[in-house]
């Protein structure tokens, strides 16, 4: 795993995306302070860069960084929650423009997983994560799903847990809203 996460961050330190494995499904990534990588990404999904992606990021801690006001209750549902919980916040900040929804909100997920989370850990900033799919096209459960199209659009594919079949489902998603009002979007 170790030489994986390394070619995965020289990746992503030179503006590029990868194809990996997160704690829900296998994701397209790239650096999440970079507009050119994120361009990209709508790129290969054909998708509308008026849609927001989501990031992920290896601790609560590091949060902060991203939000400018990070509710309260978020620390209790980080902790816990027992499955992977995406939450939308809103007034993001040091993110790349294009990532964010037109309101300025993003989407933050704390990843566990063994690979994401030191994927994340060492790269110090926040990931992409969308699935790998084109916009519209079903969801991949599993790496031997994804398409030839999206896999040859990619800088680089990681060579981990490509043979894993249990079709992890995607992430609950709460919104909060200022104020301290949240949405639950998906359960």
């Amino acid at each position: 795993m170790h030489d994986e996460i390394k070619r995965a961050l020289d990746i992503l330190r030179n503006g590029g995306v990868i194809l990996y494995p997160t704690d829900t499904v296998w994701g397209l990534g790239c650096d999440a302070t970079n507009e050119n990588a994120v361009k990209r990404i709508f790129e290969i999904k054909k998708r509308v860069d008026s849609k927001a992606l989501l990031v992920l990021v290896e601790s609560s801690a590091r949060i902060q960084s991203y939000i400018e006001d990070v509710p309260e209750l978020v620390w209790e549902l980080i902790e816990f929650t027992e499955k992977p919980l995406t939450i939308i916040y809103p007034d993001a900040k040091n993110l790349a423009a294009n990532l964010l929804a037109e309101d300025g909100s993003v989407g933050i997920r704390v990843t566990n997983e063994t690979f994401s989370n030191k994927l994340c850990a060492q790269f110090r900033k926040p990931i992409v994560s969308t699935s790998a799919n084109v916009s519209g096209d079903e969801t991949p459960s599993s790496f031997s799903q994804i398409s030839e199209e999206i896999k040859s659009t990619v800088d680089y594919i990681v060579n981990f847990r490509q043979n894993d079949l249990s079709a992890p489902k995607p992430s609950s998603i709460i919104k909060f809203e200022k104020g301290n009002v949240f949405n639950l979007i998906r359960e």
